[in-house]
């Protein structure tokens, strides 16, 4: 069978290749890199040699119509150029693996799924742990029962210096992208933002270092409601100790708790007791790896590329039998509308409806 032809965009100084999204192609068996795009020429060319390009370009439309790639992947890590770069690639019939986040805004992330619809191409987003065959394993066992009903979804930012606003953009994506994946849409939101210590106002609102879009808040506190009796937290702030420890999920249930990290091969532990506490509970915690509950871990992270190879894997998939991807645009736009509906329930003061009716950037209109 003949490989696919793919291209790879990435913008050296503004985000650059992203999280691996150009070598993940290397170890695709499927797949061979075509061509690359790179405004910046020195960029250009060291990724042109490091993938083994025969050709190379400085405008990503230009590359897009010589080339006629079939899938590309957009990989720079600022999300400033990802509507005009995904529509693109959709006009040109090619399918897409997105460096998250998806969007700036709602109203960008729309555009880019009808494009996508209307072109009749996938695109998988670079949410890594969605892709986690642990994170497969915890789904079994919610499903199955063994913590019982899901109470409470409750996550932490990393809460280092870009806690607050940068904090849930950067990575809250995957907090709440992984939410959704055990608990389904949220059905509202309620949260409070504050800076300095005190109310955050509009003449708050900055632009963050990864041209993310306005940001607001050093510290954020947001309540959602999933179905039934579920609900979520999520919590960041510029953190005086602890920064870089509390990045992970924990899953409560009317029987039991599961402590879950973030990555392709996260830390997972079950603690079967309602209660669930650390070193009191009457039942002891076990480690949940890819082959179930207190078994050995037989796979790697080296292996597993981070998580890339097997979101591209599933994406080609996606394409030959004419499904979603596993995690695609349609989820990275309900992620980033969880980050969004933050802002706009502070706006509003008051809890929001999802999906939001308003699909512009809520700190543009306070």
């Amino acid at each position: 069978m003949p490989k696919y032809r793919v291209a790879v965009i990435g913008r050296t100084g503004k985000g650059n290749y992203g999280h691996g999204l150009d070598t993940v192609w290397l170890k695709c068996d499927k797949a061979e890199v075509v061509a690359v795009a790179d405004e910046n020429e020195a960029g250009r060319a060291a990724a042109a040699k490091r993938l083994g390009a025969k050709n190379a370009y400085a405008d990503y439309r230009q590359m897009l119509e010589k080339e006629k790639p079939q899938i590309v992947s957009v990989a720079d890590r600022w999300p400033d150029c990802h509507r005009d770069m995904v529509i693109t690639c959709a006009e040109h019939g090619a399918s897409i693996f997105l460096e998250k986040p998806a969007a700036q805004t709602l109203q960008q992330a729309d555009e880019m799924v009808a494009a996508c619809e209307k072109h009749h191409v996938k695109c998988a987003v670079a949410h890594q742990t969605a892709y986690s065959p642990r994170v497969k394993v915890v789904k079994d066992l919610i499903r199955e029962g063994r913590i019982g009903d899901v109470m409470e979804l409750r996550g932490h930012g990393k809460e280092d210096k870009r806690g607050g606003g940068e904090d849930m953009m950067v990575l809250g994506t995957h907090t709440f992208d992984l939410m959704r994946h055990l608990a389904g849409d949220a059905k509202w939101c309620f949260a409070r933002v504050r800076h300095a210590g005190r109310k955050a106002v509009s003449g708050d609102v900055r632009r963050a270092g990864e041209d993310l879009g306005p940001i607001m808040g050093d510290h954020i506190t947001a309540t959602y409601g999933f179905g039934g009796i579920t609900t979520g937290t999520y919590f960041t702030h510029v953190a005086k100790a602890g920064a870089n420890t509390r990045y992970w999920l924990e899953i409560r249930g009317t029987k039991g708790v599961i402590h879950l990290g973030f990555g392709v091969l996260p830390p997972a532990l079950l603690c079967e007791d309602p209660s669930g506490m650390f070193g009191k509970s009457k039942a002891a915690w076990q480690e949940i790896t890819s082959a179930g509950v207190g078994k050995p871990e037989p796979l790697t992270t080296k292996e597993l590329d981070n998580g890339n190879i097997l979101i591209v894997n599933d994406l080609i998939e996606a394409i030959e039998k004419d499904r979603a991807p596993l995690d695609s645009l349609h989820d990275g736009r309900a992620s980033l509308e969880m980050i969004l509906a933050v802002y706009e329930s502070h706006r509003l003061e008051r809890a929001v409806e999802l999906p939001l009716k308003n699909r512009k950037h809520p700190l543009t209109t306070m």
